[in-house]
């Protein structure tokens, strides 16, 4: 039978847009109701086209604040990560040491250990240190667990590079640190990339962690879960929508830049 062919033909097709539509379906909801005007407190219901929240975004009190904090976090928590990560990384690929094996399964056991536990373990770390909790304490818990995802994306960048274009950059008479800036940097960069964007989204969407650890701390994640308590606030599909844009946009990006970067080299 035709249709029967036809199916069978694409099915890997088919299948791959119907994942992808689950998994922007719950983006297309938020999208669709942050045009909604609630008539009660809760925006579970469509009601009325409006553009009011997109044209006050910050109307609510604390939102703004509460974003703001989630930024500066997941952007000192990706950087500090990012560097120890790399770092951590080359040092399993390119070195033997001691205990090198115990290190290299340590790094993952923030990736296997249920977020109630390390967080558990975190606040009762802070408590016997005598550390207030607040900013910092859950910025160190960030990077914390950030760290085994960075470490992750560059150790297989890392383990994949030919040495071969290192010895020939030194055979050229290039100094380490030329070397590392010319060849070793560019190459890992993807997997260094890859860590980061991550750690960003993994930071900025916490909450477990978080809420263990922050003390009078409010986060995005935060707020939006006691605004659940009380009535959900347009404002918040704004702002996720906004932010599902923006990493729609990086993404686009990458990829034209991938893109004419192979042409040029082809």
């Amino acid at each position: 039978m035709p249709f029967v062919t036809w199916f069978k033909r694409h099915l890997v097709v088919i299948a791959g847009l119907l994942t992808l539509g689950y998994l922007l379906l719950p983006n297309i909801v938020v999208t669709v109701f942050s045009f909604n005007n609630p008539k009660g407190r809760f925006n579970y219901a469509w009601q009325q086209f409006s553009l009011d929240a997109w044209k006050d975004p910050c109307g609510v009190a604390d939102l703004c604040g509460s974003l703001s904090v989630s930024l500066q976090i997941a952007f000192w928590a990706t950087l500090g990560a990012t560097v120890l990560g790399t770092m951590i990384a080359f040092a399993l690929v390119r070195y033997r040491f001691r205990a090198r094996g115990a290190v290299n399964s340590l790094i993952f056991l923030p990736m296997a250990m249920p977020e109630v536990v390390m967080a558990a373990s975190l606040l009762t770390l802070f408590l016997n240190m005598g550390a207030q909790l607040g900013f910092w304490t859950v910025l160190i818990a960030h990077i914390m667990f950030c760290l085994s995802f960075v470490v992750t994306a560059v150790k297989a960048r890392v383990m994949s590079m030919d040495p071969h274009l290192e010895q020939a950059a030194q055979d050229l008479y290039a100094g380490p640190v030329q070397t590392f800036l010319r060849i070793t940097l560019p190459i890992a960069a993807p997997g260094i990339a890859a860590g980061a964007l991550l750690s960003f989204a993994l930071s900025f969407d916490d909450f477990i962690i978080t809420n263990f650890n922050a003390g009078s701390t409010v986060t995005f994640p935060m707020f939006v879960w006691g605004s659940a308590q009380r009535g959900t606030p347009v404002q918040i599909n704004v702002i996720g929508t906004a932010m599902f844009l923006i990493a729609v946009l990086f993404v686009l990006a990458s990829m034209v830049i991938g893109n004419r970067r192979t042409k040029q080299k082809a």
